[in-house]
């Protein structure tokens, strides 16, 4: 019988200065934290099968969460893995400048932050 191993525990900010649009500072969120994950095992990695054998698990902390588009998330981690999304309350609201040609609705600056755990099934 297989379990599933924590293999890389990172964590990422994102903020989104014009729009006030959650998703997008998540998707920064992501990207921040997987541009800093290097692992001297990960070779290991590409002889599993991702589908299979690979799951990102995410926890993002932003204002609004529930207007996060979790698919547009699930397409910024670049690996063909199982993701499990669970967006919370959590973040900063920030007062920034509202600029109606940037699409802005008020001046909120968001922040998010994202915790992200890479499992690797082990023993199969």
């Amino acid at each position: 019988m297989s379990e599933w191993g924590r293999y890389v525990i990172e964590i990422g900010m994102g903020v989104d200065q014009h729009g006030q649009d959650p998703t997008k500072a998540a998707i920064k969120a992501i990207k921040d934290a997987i541009t800093r994950i290097c692992t001297v095992g990960l070779l290991e990695l590409f002889e599993l099968e991702f589908e299979k054998d690979v799951k990102a698990e995410v926890i993002i902390g932003v204002p609004y969460p529930q207007k996060v588009e979790v698919e547009k998330v699930k397409e910024a981690i670049p690996l063909p893995c199982k993701k499990v999304i669970n967006v919370v309350e959590g973040g900063l609201k920030g007062p920034g400048i509202a600029l109606k040609e940037f699409g802005d609705k008020t001046n909120e600056m968001l922040i998010a932050i994202a915790f992200i755990t890479l499992h690797v099934r082990r023993g199969k």
